[in-house]
């Protein structure tokens, strides 16, 4: 039985149909897995696991590398400070002591009612606008301890729900471009590029 909801795992078997080799397409199943949860279970490991044909600890070990993924439970909102040299000029250390004031809760924990997780961040690349502060990834332009507090308080009061959603979820609408043609023709053109490689090997070896 999959732990993917139906939707999601139509979703997964369609990411995989796009790559020559199963086990490429961890990444964005790893970040389907998290869409789902909000974080990594090891249900979903194991899932993404199976799909891609590799073991759940090759799954863990990639999802570990990277810090877009967690392995264990986090806030609806996952809130990054950037402290790298442009914000911490511009006072990013001072905005993340203040964050973990109001939010009421140390860098790299999640406050008591589970709704924030703060996080203290490298470069988020958007220096000119220091310190810089994202919300479950999205850039909110929060600079100043007042406007950090007014938007904890609107995202407590389910305000902003428009533009930032729960923690995991990267895009809202499918993609309707890119590759558009059939599983079955993708199936095809790959069994026929295998055997011509393989031919070509044969011949080599000859």
């Amino acid at each position: 039985m999959s732990h993917f909801r139906p939707e999601l795992r139509q979703r997964a078997e369609e990411t995989v149909a796009l790559y020559p080799e199963r086990r490429s397409a961890m990444l964005p199943l790893l970040h389907l897995a998290q869409e789902q949860d909000g974080y990594l279970t090891d249900e979903g490991m194991i899932e993404v696991a199976e799909l891609t044909g590799t073991t759940p600890a090759e799954v863990r070990g990639t999802a570990a590398f990277y810090d877009m993924f967690h392995l264990e439970p986090v806030g609806k909102y996952v809130v990054g400070v950037c402290t790298n040299i442009a914000c911490l000029l511009a006072g990013g250390e001072e905005l993340l002591a203040h964050a973990s004031e109001t939010l009421g809760c140390a860098v790299g924990a999640t406050s008591a009612d589970g709704l924030f997780t703060l996080e203290e961040t490298e470069c988020l690349a958007d220096c000119n606008i220091a310190p810089c502060v994202q919300v479950n990834h999205r850039f909110v332009r929060t600079t100043t301890p007042d406007a950090l507090d007014a938007l904890v308080a609107d995202l407590r009061d389910g305000k902003r729900e428009d533009e930032i959603p729960p923690h995991g979820t990267l895009i809202r609408v499918k993609r309707s471009g890119g590759l558009r043609v059939s599983r079955q023709q993708i199936a095809d053109e790959r069994t026929r590029e295998r055997a011509a490689r393989e031919e070509r090997t044969a011949k080599e070896g000859q």
